[in-house]
């Protein structure tokens, strides 16, 4: 099983989105299949058809959330200044003459255009043990990028 890191607003989101698929999709999804099969023939009923591919997605996703939810670890260090980056930190960069701020954050809660850098991403792993002042060089399909590390926080 794979540690799942998130935050704790992330934790409660992910909690939120199982209890709601389990209590709430499930019967909407039920009472669909249910009126769908009062209307006769299953084999050319799109609304059967419609309602047993939501089944199926929906059960898909609260196997996900269950199994990512069984080995999860709370970051606790968001915010922390200095020291190494790590899971929870925000780390302002230098690349060229443009600063960047990015925070490093579990896979679940990964929005790299807000910001938030996957810790399993060629990017969050590069950053992942550095500290203020160290250089990492990512390799780009157009070449090499070099990223400065001015603030750990």
């Amino acid at each position: 099983m794979t540690l799942t890191y998130v935050t704790k607003a992330g934790f409660e989101t992910l909690t939120e989105e199982l209890e709601d698929l389990k209590k709430v999709k499930r019967r909407e999804i039920a009472q669909r299949i249910k009126e769908a099969k009062e209307l006769g023939d299953l084999s050319e009923n799109a609304e059967y058809a419609s309602a047993k591919d939501d089944q199926s997605f929906n059960e898909g996703r609260i196997a996900e959330l269950e199994s990512m939810l069984q080995d999860v670890k709370i970051i606790k260090n968001t915010g922390k200044k200095g020291g190494k980056v790590d899971v929870g930190s925000k780390v302002k960069l230098k690349i060229d003459s443009e600063e960047l701020e990015y925070m490093i954050v579990g896979s679940s809660e990964a929005d790299p255009l807000n910001g938030r850098i996957s810790n399993e991403s060629p990017l969050g792993k590069a950053f992942l043990g550095k500290e203020v002042g160290s250089e990492v060089e990512i390799e780009v399909p157009a070449g090499k990028v070099v990223y400065t590390i001015l603030e750990i926080g």
